[in-house]
């Protein structure tokens, strides 16, 4: 089995800067790609960003050009730096990993960090 352990969440007022961990502890034998969504309340979950392990990322469009997914994966981590940060971009923020942990390949999820953005 694996887990997924998120930091970093938090308040900031907006335009402010907020980065997110995410480590995958466990028996881990290979980790594809990893990634962040957010569920706001009310709203449905969505991708924020993901990025393989060949370090293709993929951004929403509402997040371009201001959030920055990176991945350690010596370390299993992956990192989403967020600037410019806005009311909307309150949620609970998860990470996901697909990865093996035994047979087969499968999403995981983290417990969730909060992230508020408000003057």
């Amino acid at each position: 089995q694996a887990q997924l352990v998120e930091s970093g969440g938090g308040k900031v007022q907006p335009g402010g800067s907020l980065r997110l961990s995410c480590t995958a502890s466990g028996s881990i034998f290979s980790i594809r790609t990893m990634g962040w969504y957010r569920q706001a309340p009310g709203k449905q979950r969505e991708l924020v960003a993901d990025i393989t392990s060949g370090g293709i990322t993929n951004y929403s469009d509402s997040v371009k050009g201001r959030f920055t997914i990176s991945r350690d994966n010596a370390k299993n981590t992956v990192y989403l730096q967020m600037n410019s940060l806005k009311p909307e971009d309150t949620a609970v923020y998860y990470c996901n990993a697909y990865l093996r942990a035994a047979w087969n390949y499968q999403d995981y999820w983290g417990q969730g960090t909060q992230v508020t953005v408000s003057s």
